[in-house]
């Protein structure tokens, strides 16, 4: 049989690989490299530069690659990490309680789920044992402000905020990620954290990671109905805000 060859180009540098060789790297041109904590000098290893220099000077990637502590076999820690962050964002990390859920969500083993699950706990506890610190959202410009870390998040992710009768915080979660729909979203969902922390209402909002904060239909029909089952059970859905990039938009419904 004749021997053909299949060229690679990486860069300015040619790999030339056999025909069976290459079929046993099909994704070659698009493998990228990932520095992993063994391969760093000792002063840039998360851990030495906790010691080193405290916890403010390391990226919330450094800091969970702590919390970790190791890999998987598909991962280095630190790749695990990063690749949490940048694909599902910062927040879901302290606001997602259900550690199976979590593992599902995240791809990562459920012990480390459960050590993010743990870690956020201890937050939240001495979050609640300072209420003064807790942030107060009276208006739509202030829900955008506080949710500017789901800008740039490249999934639909949905959040529940929940607020006393003072529109002060005292919880914030998210619900599920994923596209809306309401074969996916139960008021149950949305409705069980008020009912745990004592909530009387509910800021509802998720993200278009297109940039087009038009509500669909499915957004106004999801908005109608969680708004008709708050007020049954005597916790209102006071909005419903869709974040973008650069501008947000409220559903329109009659809250």
């Amino acid at each position: 049989m004749k021997n053909t060859s299949v060229v690679y180009t990486i860069a300015d540098s040619d790999l030339l690989l056999d025909e069976e060789s290459a079929n046993c790297f099909p994704s070659i041109s698009e493998r990228r490299y990932v520095l992993k904590i063994k391969d760093m000098l000792a002063e840039e290893k998360p851990r030495e530069k906790l010691l080193a220099a405290g916890p403010m000077t390391l990226s919330v990637a450094e800091l969970l690659a702590i919390v970790f502590g190791t890999g998987s076999k598909k991962e280095d820690v630190l790749a695990m990490a990063a690749r949490i962050v940048k694909e599902y964002g910062e927040r879901i990390l302290s606001r997602q309680t259900n550690a199976a859920q979590l593992s599902h969500e995240l791809d990562i083993p459920l012990q480390k789920a459960m050590q993010v699950v743990a870690c956020a706990e201890l937050g939240r506890r001495f979050f609640a044992q300072n209420p003064s610190v807790a942030p107060i959202i009276r208006t739509p410009n202030e829900v955008f402000e506080y949710l500017k870390d789901m800008r740039d998040l490249p999934r639909e992710h949905m959040r529940g905020i929940y607020l006393t009768s003072h529109h002060k915080i005292i919880h914030d979660e998210v619900v599920s990620i994923g596209t809306v729909n309401s074969s996916l979203i139960h008021p149950r969902e949305i409705f069980k954290p008020a009912i745990e922390y004592g909530a009387v209402a509910v800021i509802l909002a998720h993200n278009h990671p297109s940039d087009d904060v038009t509500p669909s239909q499915a957004d106004i029909d999801i908005t109608k109905q969680l708004i008709v089952v708050g007020k049954l059970i005597g916790i209102h859905l006071i909005d419903h805000i869709i974040v973008g990039r650069h501008s947000f938009a409220s559903v329109p419904a009659e809250y």
